[in-house]
């Protein structure tokens, strides 16, 4: 948008962050760039919309769970004000080994977003403004403030986009198509062009979210309950596990069937989604039920998870069943869902557009190569998922605050936390789609459980001034017990007593016909550190706080120690290239013997490293070791 210079106004504060956008990925950015003492300003299109759950009010759920343990073990917020507004708690996959555990728990969505909101409002350092941003004022190539649509100027140090899924958004379900961002509120429709005049890749990418019905319109008997863990585990490492141990509202499954479908099929042509008037590219990992009935034409029936918005609400939401089907189809097909025969809409199901960017735009920092100070973080970068969005949000945050603090950029690679993986896949794959955190993307889960985020993080976190003495101290002495324990049943043996022999046949285990000591016992799959307390008669009693996570890390280091030595041997090699870093000024084409597609790829993506070289899609091994036979020959000379 262009002002005449009679209308724009500057305001005269002057900040050293601007975050656009109050989202899941920027209450994170501004709440890190105020912590490390930062004047901090956040714009938001609504105050209304901060933390904003528009989607499923849940956090965490597979690999979102170790994605919101490893931003709280950085210092973040997300972990904190979710143990505070949670109404039913579980830990997934809990059939499965430990890396991938993950814990989901379904959120009081008006307490998480006014609990969060809380958090800023008194956070030192920063001030929230609604308003609507319009213009990035770039001069020689760096950020220097931003205009609000008024005209009114904002001076600052570095601005970072946060904008979700707002930028030109559309809302559509059936005929209708409105113009408005989620939930209604107004979209963001100036800043696009501002960003694609500054020579910035934009695409257009979709997602959708199911109705809201009237709990009192749905028949719970004909569906199956789904209750919380008995035993609840904090998201934060910061939380008294003893203080969450609350009651839990139930979540309930049902399934479509063939006659849903049969509408579905029926009414296609009036789906926005195959009609053609949705042009932006939708996620491959929450499709709508439109795309679930046709692509997986083959199953008779698919789950629908009927899950409580809030406790002081009627509201539920319909996990499972996205849709963007006119609104006289989606009371047709809910209401042939077993348990949701008479059920009525309070909210229609709608598809969502808007404009993010190309992501491999962006440093690893999740700064834009060709404008220094703007950085972009959460759906903007083409990702989805409010968890993923937080942890961009946190690692842009922190590294605008450095850079204006003149210190070393803060990257975590994909041996270090999932977030690493997150952004290394952002920043240099070739993505057509919006992207989802998953843990088969993660080369070294085994490493990079949610149970030992802290252990991996904390000490980062707190070296960057986001984790307090007393939480990092409280980590020293856990990690302290963990160890000593480890060590005491490597050296405590026991022998073949009837005490022993009678414990093992209780828990269906080979008798002993010779002493073993207790962590050879534990390795067995049957047995535990807390099966064998019975026979550990030496066993000191636990500080209570962290009694059940020390147990937790006793188990996994003992029984994986073979796997996480080996796993550990893969990321020194890893490492190794991860540590060539390649000069940014570098002439790809007086790099000989390169292919021509590596040769075109590498000067698109300008890699920062061998290691993220060899990630790029296009890039073979063959050119991997070109450029390291000229680098390294650049290094002689």
């Amino acid at each position: 948008m262009k002002f005449s210079a009679s209308s724009a106004w500057e305001n005269r504060e002057k900040y050293d962050v601007i975050v656009l956008g109050a989202g899941h990925a920027g209450c994170e950015a501004a709440l890190a760039s105020a912590r490390l003492g930062q004047k901090t300003l956040i714009f938001t299109v609504n105050i209304e919309s901060i933390a904003m759950m528009p989607c499923n009010p849940n956090i965490g759920g597979s690999s979102k769970g170790h994605l919101v343990k490893e931003i709280d073990a950085l210092g973040g917020e997300m972990g904190r004000v979710i143990d505070q507004t949670f109404i039913q708690s579980k830990m997934l996959n809990k059939s499965k080994g430990p890396a991938v555990h993950s814990l989901r728990a379904q959120a009081d969505k008006e307490q998480y977003t006014r609990k969060m909101s809380r958090v800023l409002e008194n956070q030192e350092g920063l001030d929230i403004r609604q308003d609507e941003v319009v213009n990035i004022l770039v001069g020689d190539g760096k950020v220097t403030g931003v205009q609000t649509c008024s005209g009114t100027v904002y001076s600052c140090k570095a601005v970072i986009l946060c904008t979700g899924t707002y930028l030109r958004a559309r809302c559509i379900y059936g005929d209708v198509s409105k113009n408005t961002g989620p939930n209604g509120l107004s979209a963001a429709n100036e800043l696009s062009e501002c960003l694609m005049e500054l020579g910035i890749s934009m695409r257009r990418y979709k997602t959708g979210t199911p109705a809201r019905i009237d709990r009192r319109s749905v028949d719970f008997s004909k569906m199956e309950e789904q209750k919380g863990d008995d035993r609840i585990v904090p998201f934060s490492f910061g939380t008294d596990p003893k203080e969450i141990q609350i009651p839990q509202v139930s979540c309930w499954l049902t399934y479509t069937n063939e006659k849903t479908h049969e509408i579905i099929r029926k009414n296609l042509d009036r789906s926005p989604l195959f009609s053609g008037m949705i042009e932006g590219t939708g996620p491959r990992y929450c499709p709508s039920i439109e795309d679930k009935v046709m692509k997986f034409a083959d199953k008779n029936r698919h789950q629908v998870f009927i899950e409580p918005e809030g406790l002081e609400t009627n509201e539920m939401y319909i996990g499972g069943m996205s849709s963007s089907l006119p609104e006289d189809v989606q009371y047709e097909m809910y209401r042939t869902v077993p348990g949701l025969e008479q059920v009525k809409i309070i909210r229609n199901a709608y598809a969502i557009e808007y404009d993010c960017i190309d992501a491999r735009q962006l440093r690893p920092t999740l700064e834009f190569k060709q404008i220094e100070g703007l950085y972009s973080a959460g759906q903007m970068n083409g990702s989805s998922g409010y968890e993923e969005a937080a942890a961009q949000g946190i690692m842009a945050g922190i590294n605008a605050v450095r850079k204006i603090q003149g210190k070393e950029e803060f990257v975590l690679d994909r041996s270090e936390a999932y977030i690493g993986v997150l952004i290394d896949d952002l920043v240099t794959k070739e993505s057509h789609e919006p992207y989802r955190m998953m843990t088969s993307r993660a080369e070294y889960r085994l490493l990079l459980r949610q149970d030992n985020a802290d252990q991996r993080l904390t000490e980062k976190g707190y070296k960057l001034g986001l984790i307090s003495e007393k939480r990092y101290q409280s980590l020293k002495q856990k990690e302290q017990w963990i160890e000593e324990e480890v060590k005491r049943l490597r050296s405590t043996h026991v022998g073949t007593s009837p005490k022993v022999q009678k414990l093992l046949e209780q828990n269906n285990s080979t008798p002993l016909s010779s002493g073993i000591t207790l962590a050879e016992l534990i390795r067995r799959p049957e047995l535990s550190y807390d099966s064998l307390k019975e026979i550990d008669e030496k066993r000191p009693e636990l500080p209570q706080r962290y009694a059940e996570e020390i147990k937790e890390q006793v188990d996994i280091f003992i029984k994986y120690e073979g796997y996480i030595l080996r796993q550990k041997k893969q990321v020194e090699q890893f490492k190794k290239l991860e540590q060539k870093k390649i000069p940014q000024n570098i002439d790809y084409d007086q790099v000989k013997s390169l292919r021509l597609e590596g040769r075109q790829k590498l000067k698109e993506y300008r890699p920062e490293s061998i290691g993220q070289a060899s990630r790029i899609s296009g890039i073979s091994p063959a050119d991997i070791s070109v450029l390291l036979i000229y680098l390294n020959g650049a290094k002689k000379e």
